[in-house]
């Protein structure tokens, strides 16, 4: 599949080994796919990102996404669901934290690789992020592309369901709205 990236695509994958580096994870989750393409310039996807403002709110979403991941992945919307039952997912953090240290439900930077993974400094993808990109090959397929550009990719976050989807659309950014900047002639698809 990865044959068939296009390089913007590609270089989004890379951007997102870098994302996850940086922050420290065991692996490459939506999240720093996410982060990736907000990162790059001159595609279609930084583009549509522009068009819908996400660009300027960089920094708003990527707090967003670690407010995510300090919840243990919990997305807003489920956060809201527990306080309906009246649990607290914030005292519950706090409580964590205290004990473990902050950051203790992120669940990066705690596992120990093994193996040649560890030896080369590979970063793993999680099985949410290998099925986005398959996403991204299912939309460019269905929209009878021969390559995956960074667009399919930003396209399938804004179809997974999930923490990023969640974020993205609390930013402006569905996939309808980003199908109207990329293919304002046409209708969705896949």
């Amino acid at each position: 599949m990865f044959e068939r990236f296009t390089r913007g695509a590609r270089d989004v994958v890379t951007g997102a080994v870098e994302q996850s580096e940086q922050a420290g994870a065991d692996s490459v989750d939506d999240g720093h796919l996410l982060l990736a393409l907000l990162d790059r310039g001159g595609t279609r996807a930084s583009f549509a990102l522009a068009a819908l403002g996400a660009d300027r709110r960089r920094d708003d979403i990527a707090r967003a996404l670690t407010q995510t991941r300090r919840r243990g992945g919990l997305s807003q919307a489920e956060t809201e669901a527990l306080a309906g039952l009246g649990i607290d997912v914030e005292e519950i953090v706090s409580r964590v934290e205290q004990t473990h240290g902050a950051g203790a439900l992120a669940g990066s930077g705690t596992r120990q690789r093994k193996g040649l993974a560890a030896w080369i400094g590979h970063r793993g993808f999680t099985p949410d992020s290998k099925s986005t990109l398959e996403r991204a090959l299912r939309i460019a397929t269905a929209r009878r592309e021969r390559s995956i550009g960074d667009e399919h990719i930003l396209l399938a976050l804004t179809t997974r369901p999930g923490v990023v989807c969640e974020v993205l659309a609390d930013h402006g950014v569905t996939r309808a709205s980003v199908e109207r900047v990329l293919y304002p002639t046409s209708h969705p698809s896949a």
